[in-house]
């Protein structure tokens, strides 16, 4: 393989399970970007740039999520009111992002975002509450209150579901890879998987727990719903020309426990990525919170990656946990720590988790910084990270392949004999850190 390779070739090499003489590292840097854009204080060097540019001047390659695929909600009324005025009145909307709304959604002015929904079964209300620092942090609003709230909302819900119509974003997604071109990856989201969705954005957390013993008809019956649009979407994606396509889930292992998951996640998971791996796409989830109780389940889903992997002290999930229990797939994407980047943690105990995460990787892994760079993150130490992977040679064993099977991940036989690169880790070099005003 060529050092040269593209942050993009990196990528997609790990994902066919080659290790890249280096490591792709491939973040999302918007919501650091838009923090220090919004309070002025974006280092000057920075000052002027797109966030393509910043990401290219950081040195990290740039992931970006796309829907690729709208629903038509027919017959359903939306009016849409920031902090009590109306913003939008339309009938049989397109949406991207149904049932979350955040097409609708303010980023950007604070207060309380209310989506409402009229059918001629009823009505279904949203809201979303920005805060004056989510706007400050480039963070988004939090959901305040979930489509369903009592028994009556169910029946709305299943009047929206199925009278909905898929709209390809296709074109879209082509026009938003070739833009982003090879320094980074485009990844389209799918909706959560059912459970995800009823616990994350139909009902919440506790109401779902309480449903699942107060109504588990009408919950399974949604979850059955839910399942159903999926099963009628994915096929609908073999056109879709992606290498890799994702589950926005973020999973939490303490929620979602592995009871919970057992029964209604892993069946629909390997269902799923049977689907999409005979169009030929690699699939991953979105893991960003604490994995730990899911380490020996993940592996049974034929998932091919975990996105967002968030190692301690985020979550108790060690990174050698992972890595250990993982060693057949899925493949990690993430791996660093967003507190490590921050000023409270010490210059040495930063190089040390490093170091010791360098040492720990010998097969193909996408690294990014979990979940998000957020404004109080030294950028100094992510410009750190990408010098110390651009200028080591990552060693180059036997070339492996992480081959879904059932569910169950197995090594493929070597592609290619690799030359004897030097696998030692070498003392990260103290010399070429950048320091706060971005010199070496």
């Amino acid at each position: 393989m060529d050092v040269g390779m593209s942050m993009r070739e990196r990528a997609l090499a790990a994902l066919r399970g080659e290790m890249p003489p280096r490591l792709p590292f491939i973040t999302r840097l918007e919501t650091w970007y838009k923090g220090h854009i919004r309070r002025g204080t974006l280092p000057e060097r920075f000052r002027g740039l797109s966030l393509e540019e910043l990401h290219r001047a950081v040195g990290v390659g740039r992931l970006k999520f796309s829907a690729p695929y709208a629903l038509k909600l027919r017959g359903v009324d939306l009016r849409v009111r920031l902090n009590g005025e109306l913003r939008l009145q339309t009938t049989d909307p397109l949406v991207e992002n149904f049932p979350g709304m955040w097409d609708f959604v303010s980023t950007e002015q604070p207060g309380v975002t209310e989506t409402v929904l009229i059918t001629p079964r009823g009505t279904l209300t949203l809201q979303h509450m920005l805060l004056e620092e989510n706007v400050l942090s480039g963070t988004d609003p939090y959901l305040k209150h979930h489509l369903i709230r009592s028994p009556e909302d169910y029946a709305v819900v299943e009047y929206i579901l199925e009278r909905a119509e898929f709209v390809p974003l296709f074109d879209k997604i082509a026009a938003e890879g070739a833009q982003l071109g090879q320094h980074g990856l485009l990844v389209p989201l799918l909706h959560r998987i059912p459970f995800q969705q009823v616990l994350l954005e139909y009902l919440g957390e506790t109401p779902l727990f309480y449903a699942l013993h107060d109504q588990p008809r009408q919950v399974r019956r949604l979850l059955d719903l839910l399942d159903a649009q999926l099963l009628d979407i994915l096929p609908r994606l073999q056109a879709l020309d992606v290498p890799y396509i994702e589950f926005p889930d973020n999973l939490h292992g303490l929620m979602t426990n592995p009871r919970l998951f057992s029964e209604f996640c892993l069946p629909v998971y390997q269902r799923y990525t049977e689907i999409l791996h005979g169009q030929g796409k690699k699939v991953g989830s979105h893991m960003d919170v604490d994995v730990r109780p899911l380490l020996a389940l993940v592996p049974q889903t034929g998932l091919d990656v975990c996105e967002s992997f968030s190692p301690a002290p985020l979550t108790s999930c060690t990174f050698a946990e992972a890595w250990q229990a993982w060693e057949y797939g899925p493949l990690i994407w993430g791996g660093i720590p967003s507190p490590i980047l921050e000023d409270v943690t010490s210059q040495a105990d930063f190089e040390a988790y490093m170091h010791r995460l360098f040492e720990t990787i010998d097969r193909p892994v996408i690294l990014g910084v979990v979940d998000l760079l957020m404004v109080h993150n030294a950028i100094e130490r992510v410009e750190a990270i990408a010098h110390w992977v651009e200028s080591r040679a990552m060693p180059l064993p036997a070339s492996r392949k992480l081959v879904a099977l059932s569910g169950r991940y197995k090594k493929n036989v070597i592609l290619s004999e690799a030359k004897d690169l030097d696998s030692s880790v070498a003392p990260l070099p103290q010399n070429d850190i950048p320091n706060k005003d971005g010199a070496r």
